[in-house]
C-alpha cells in the first residue's frame, strides 16, 4: 500500500508563490485521492510491484487506463513537490547549466520556451524538463497524467503541474503567471541538477517514489 509523502517544505513555506490553501487541497485531497484509487485497484491484486514505478510500467503493458491514471498521477505529483523549493534558486551552472546552453543558447531561452510550452499546453497536463542518457535535455508536456517515466532512456529533471487544481486557487485562470512563479520564485535546480547527475548515470540513483 502506497502512502501519501509529506512535502518537503512547510505548507506555508512557498507563499505567496503558492498558497498554504493550494496545497491543502493539491496535495492533502488531489495527490492523497490518486494514492487512495490507486491502493483500492490494487488490493486485489496479489502480483503488485511494490515499486511505484514498476506499476505504472505494468499498467502500459496490461493497457490498463484508470490503473495508469492513479499510479501516473501519484508519482508525477511526488516528482513536483520535489521539483519546488521554498527559496529562489540561482540558474543551474555545471553539467546541467550547460546542457541547457546547448540545446537552448541560453538559460534565458530556455525559460522562453518552459513558459510557452506550458502555457499553450491544451487542457491538463505537465512541463517537463527531461534528459536522455548522454545528458541532452528538452522541453516535452505530457496530457493528463502521461509521464516521461514510460519512455527508455529518458530521466525527468523537473516538472511543473499544468492542471486547473495545481493554480486556480491562487491565480485563477492565470496559467501563465503560475508558471512564472513557478520558474522564477520555485523550481528547485538543485533537484534538477542531482536527476541531470542521475541521467549521465543511466538512471541509476534518480528519484524514486517512497515506498
Amino acid at each position: 500500500m502506497f502512502k501519501l509523502p509529506p512535502l518537503p517544505f512547510d505548507q506555508g513555506a512557498l507563499a505567496p508563490h503558492m498558497s498554504s490553501d493550494t496545497l491543502a487541497t493539491h496535495h492533502g485531497k488531489h495527490h492523497a485521492g490518486y494514492i487512495k484509487k490507486l491502493n483500492t485497484a490494487l488490493e486485489s491484486r496479489k502480483d503488485a510491484p511494490a515499486a511505484l514505478e514498476d506499476v505504472v510500467q505494468l499498467a502500459v503493458r496490461e493497457k490498463d487506463g484508470g490503473l495508469f491514471n492513479n499510479a501516473a498521477q501519484t508519482w508525477n505529483h511526488g516528482f513536483f513537490w520535489q521539483s519546488l523549493s521554498a527559496e529562489a534558486q540561482p540558474q543551474p551552472t555545471g553539467k546541467l547549466g550547460a546542457a541547457i546552453d546547448k540545446a537552448f543558447g541560453s538559460f534565458s531561452s530556455f525559460r522562453d520556451e518552459f513558459l510557452s510550452r506550458g502555457e499553450k499546453h491544451f487542457a491538463s497536463g505537465w512541463v517537463w524538463l527531461v534528459a536522455g542518457a548522454d545528458g541532452a535535455v528538452k522541453i516535452v508536456d505530457t496530457h493528463d497524467a502521461a509521464t516521461p517515466i514510460v519512455e527508455a532512456g529518458v530521466t525527468p529533471l523537473l516538472t511543473c503541474d499544468v492542471w486547473e487544481h495545481a493554480y486556480y486557487i491562487d491565480y485563477k485562470n492565470d496559467r501563465a503567471a503560475f508558471l512564472k512563479a513557478f520558474f522564477d520564485k520555485l523550481a528547485n535546480w538543485q533537484f534538477a541538477a542531482q536527476q541531470h547527475e542521475a541521467a549521465l548515470a543511466g538512471g541509476k540513483g534518480g528519484w524514486t517514489f517512497p515506498t
